[in-house]
């Protein structure tokens, strides 16, 4: 059984696959060809957003959204410690300093009131009202915010409290695009969004690739510089310090190809998801579902990029994953250690039950296999092997 079934996909996509790859092969414009436009075009539109930036990976797109907007030594940039290294890393290699927030235990994902509790903390220099890093930061600048597992954060919430502290905000998408909330879908939130097309995303190439999204005319002409080397007028017209960011032409041409099932993808994703949901809803002894808000304003769809589970406690959860193992059935943890007790991030001087909501959960979560082609059958297997 795969984890990710990507071989799957790639039988039914074969053909335009290769049609695809055989142009680009032809045309040999191999770097920003007419297939890295087209792709920007039609992300743009399904997105519903006036600008879509092609990159060549999730962390450039995360990179270059704050280098757009200028941040730099000493600014203070506000994200979760329980998301992939990525997140926190590009504020480390700007000079930055990644100020750290918990999660919503239910959704796993920045918590609004944590984070107003953070800004007003730093600025009054005040730890006792929320950990904060013990090296020197000048401004707070900006917040970070993951769509973990694919479920979108709260924007309403965080929006309001980056109005009122004077922050820009960055939408992770990487593991989101095609989530919605409340009507409006994934990478169209904040200022600008990123995401990722690493092959396991829920749009995925062959390799690396990403894409920043914005409604502001001024800032995507500033991403369009930066992708390659501080661009101005033509290639040798070097306006600003920017980076080798570019999409390649052959992964554009695998995700306009992927992009066509794309829709069909996401609604299967629902259907595996709510199997998997109905399967445990009855078992919380067990373990306890993803969170998968439904309703009201704030409805949200998830991507299901993750089917994550909470176990009571780390022995539990290796019982269930070795049960699952026995079975022939891959599992994986996603996020074993939370990044402010990493090594990367040890000069920050952040310590164990700092963040006590994120070092919980990363002791206890697990995840099963997820994908739109995943078979009853192998579902109820999966259930038997958990529950039985």
């Amino acid at each position: 059984m795969e984890f990710i079934d990507l071989k799957t996909q790639q039988g039914l996509l074969r053909e335009r696959l290769d049609a695809n790859i055989r142009k680009v092969l032809a045309h040999g414009q191999y770097i920003m060809g007419p297939e890295v436009r087209a792709l920007e075009a039609q992300l743009a539109a399904y997105v519903g957003i006036a600008h879509a930036v092609a990159c060549a990976s999730g962390t450039d797109a995360l990179l270059m959204a704050l280098m757009a907007q200028g941040v730099g030594p000493g600014d203070a940039v506000f994200t979760t410690p329980f998301t992939f290294v990525a997140t926190a890393e590009v504020i480390g290699l700007l000079g930055a300093v990644p100020v750290f927030v918990d999660i919503d235990p239910e959704t796993y994902n920045i918590d609004p009131a944590a984070l107003d509790r953070a800004v007003a903390a730093f600025r009054e220099g005040d730890p006792s009202l929320h950990p904060l890093p013990r090296v020197a930061a000048g401004r707070a600048r900006a917040v970070i915010a993951v769509d973990l597992f694919g479920l979108l954060a709260d924007y309403e919430a965080i929006g309001a409290v980056a109005k009122k502290h004077g922050l820009f905000v960055v939408e992770d998408a990487a593991q989101s695009f095609g989530a919605e909330r409340g009507g409006r879908r994934s990478c169209s939130f904040g200022d600008v969004a990123c995401t990722s097309f690493f092959p396991a995303k829920p749009l995925g190439c062959y390799g690396d690739g990403g894409m920043c999204f914005t409604a502001d005319d001024d800032l995507a002409a500033t991403l369009r510089s930066l992708r390659v080397h501080g661009q101005g007028g033509d290639k040798y017209d070097n306006v600003r310090i920017g980076i080798n960011g570019r999409l390649d032409t052959l992964q554009a041409a695998i995700l306009l190809a992927k992009f066509e099932i794309f829709p069909e993808e996401m609604s299967r994703r629902q259907e595996v998801a709510d199997r998997y949901s109905r399967a445990f809803a009855a078992s919380t002894r067990l373990v306890v579902p993803p969170p998968h808000r439904e309703g009201g304003e704030g409805e949200s769809i998830s991507a299901w990029a993750q089917y994550s589970l909470l176990a009571r406690d780390e022995a539990q959860r290796a019982d269930l994953m070795g049960r699952l193992r026995e079975a022939g059935i891959p599992t994986a943890i996603y996020y074993p250690k939370p990044l402010h007790l990493q090594g990367a991030f040890s000069y920050l001087g952040y310590r164990r039950g700092d963040f006590p909501v994120s070092e919980d959960v990363a002791r206890r979560i697990f995840s099963i296999p997820m994908h739109p082609y995943l078979t009853e059958t192998d579902q109820e297997r999966i259930v038997r092997a958990l529950l039985g």
